[in-house]
């Protein structure tokens, strides 16, 4: 008889998040740029969630992320995107370097604030303001037709 030894094998597992949220935009996208020209676009999204309380008055909490979209996401984000328009974003939580936490501050009023960074995935344009641009494609987006076909877009 003999004896057969087993080795574990230990691989390090990358760990994997995603965050989807559906909110309005708080202002319009502003774009920027790299200095190797890569574009950049920021906007703040508010997802609000109301309930009942118990005794019959409603609740209403806002929270607010600040959504960053890189390179072709991130111009067609800034050229559809307005204030107030809803949106599905699926991306990546950025905690604050500082705090691992969300990024706090406290605003005009004196009260505490906090806003969440997400490195965009994914943009979805949903109904509301300016309806009828492009929703639901990969990458997020999908172009409108090209005026001119002869072109090829990249």
């Amino acid at each position: 008889m003999s004896i057969v030894s087993r080795q574990l094998v230990y691989k390090e597992i990358d760990m994997y998040q995603k965050l989807i949220i559906i909110g309005n935009l708080g202002r319009d996208p502003e774009m920027r740029f790299t200095p190797d020209g890569t574009p950049v676009t920021t906007f703040p999204v508010a997802s609000n969630r109301q309930w009942s309380n118990p005794d019959g008055s409603r609740g209403e909490e806002t929270t607010w992320f600040r959504v960053t979209a890189w390179r072709r996401l991130a111009e067609t984000c800034n050229q559809y995107l307005k204030k107030g328009r809803s949106v599905l974003v699926e991306g990546q939580l950025r905690p604050d370097p500082a705090t691992g936490g969300p990024r706090v501050w406290t605003g005009n009023d004196g009260l505490p604030r906090a806003q969440y960074e997400i490195t965009a995935l994914t943009v979805k344009f949903l109904g509301g303001r300016g309806e009828g641009a492009p929703s639901d494609a990969p990458g997020g987006f999908e172009e409108p037709p090209a005026e001119d076909t002869d072109e090829i877009p990249f």
